[in-house]
């Protein structure tokens, strides 16, 4: 099917439901992390409106995979979506870790941290359209895709959305927003949230690759001098490799003849996956480093890169944004078990308090490996050499790390447990 053909069978602007109009909860951005809120509230009681310029199939249709770490899959299991997933997605049992090519290659097992898996890889198709199908049969989750947000006013009981659906506007009222509308969020700036944080001299490359040899379900960080290299195993030997270097670099690599590129990264890649093909376009972005200076506002909560983003070495990012929506989840619907006003601020600041320090945490342990990892100064090789060294040899240093690589660090949401 094309993409004219999708976006005529998505034209239905939204559900013509019975009191369209009046929501306990807007969500705006329907990508994967919005989305997971609204299967995290399913059959909860409380009215959803999800809000998405696309049209559901397109939105779906990004060609991109992610790490998600174990707690992303315990949550997406409490929710219920998990079983849809897990077979066609790829689970890795070992992390590998080297710096450029020292010899000293660090191998993080199962047996490290006593688990049956150290984590998985999926595509962006899977997990959303698995997510779309799993809320089909929610009559309390009405879609408003694609429709686009022109404007959001705040008063003491309620907020009103104007979306713009085709040639209308319609006027939605809820008691409770979330953003999740991406880093460049609109509804954050509307309300005057600031930011911090900068912008890395760095520019990163995705794309995706046949291998000649099975990958074994290794999960490849390699470290170079330009930035951190991460290979991610896919089904059908595939792997999504994602290249950090400084901007211009990033850009030469990007128009680099195929061949001479597949010569570079079979030499990045040591040869351990044999020859390699291209199967995607290079796509160059570059990266920042951001944390919002408050997570909620009246009526108003932010999550995912609306709230946070950080550099994509480990992998993080997506799974930062899946603890938010099923830590938020937890408290509304405790909150609204409990009879209380889930956009209040004193209910808000509870989803506040949890999740900003732990995402800083995750924010300053990814932006030290960057800065540790990247560059030859003399001084920051040798002391890079001795950390492998200690992940090497210091089993609680590798425990912790892997702890927070693997999402099992800090408080994990539980979303099947509100009664």
């Amino acid at each position: 099917m094309g993409v004219s053909e999708l976006l005529a069978a998505e034209s239905i602007i939204a559900e013509s439901v019975k009191g369209e109009g009046d929501y306990d909860i807007a969500i705006v951005g329907g990508g994967i992390v919005g989305a997971t809120v609204a299967c995290s509230l399913k059959n909860s009681g409380l009215r959803i409106a999800l809000i998405e310029p696309q049209p559901k199939a397109i939105a779906a249709s990004r060609r991109q995979a992610y790490a998600l770490t174990l707690q992303t899959g315990r949550i997406l299991d409490q929710i219920g979506v998990w079983g849809d997933i897990l077979p066609k997605i790829t689970t890795f049992y070992q992390i590998s870790l080297s710096d450029n090519d020292h010899p000293n290659v660090i191998n993080f097992e199962t047996t490290d941290l006593g688990t049956e898996a150290l984590g998985y890889v999926g595509e962006h198709s899977v997990i959303l359209t698995a997510m779309q199908r799993f809320l089909e049969d929610c009559a309390e989750v009405h879609w408003w895709c694609p429709g686009r947000v022109k404007q959001v006013s705040y008063y003491s009981d309620r907020a009103e959305i104007e979306v713009e659906t085709g040639e209308e506007v319609k006027t939605i009222k809820a008691r409770l927003v979330m953003a999740a509308d991406g880093a460049k969020s609109p509804l954050r700036e509307a309300c005057g949230i600031n930011t911090k944080g900068w912008k890395y001299w760095q520019s990163c490359i995705a794309f995706t690759i046949q291998t000649e040899k099975h990958h074994n379900n290794v999960a490849f960080e390699k470290f170079w001098s330009s930035g951190p290299m991460g290979v991610l195993p896919l089904p059908g030997n595939r792997c999504q490799v994602v290249l950090t270097a400084p901007h211009s670099q990033a850009h030469e690599w990007q128009k680099m003849d195929k061949g001479e590129f597949l010569e570079l990264l079979e030499y990045r890649t040591g040869g351990v996956l044999g020859r390699l093909e291209l199967l995607s376009d290079r796509i160059v972005f570059p990266v920042q480093l951001m944390q919002s200076d408050r997570y909620v506002n009246h009526r108003l909560a932010l999550v995912g890169d609306a709230a946070h983003c950080c550099h994509p070495v480990g992998g993080q990012g997506l799974n930062m944004g899946i603890r938010d929506a099923g830590a938020i989840a937890e408290i509304v619907k405790k909150a609204y078990q409990a009879g209380e006003d889930s956009g209040d601020l004193k209910t808000l600041n509870r989803y506040q308090k949890w999740r900003r320090g732990e995402n800083l945490l995750i924010l300053g342990f990814t932006d030290f490996l960057d800065r540790m990892f990247s560059g030859n100064w003399r001084p920051q090789v040798i002391l890079r050499r001795w950390g492998l060294w200690g992940l090497k040899k210091i089993r609680p240093l590798r425990y912790l790390s892997l702890r927070i690589m693997t999402g099992l660090f800090g408080r994990a949401p539980q979303i099947t447990e509100c009664k």
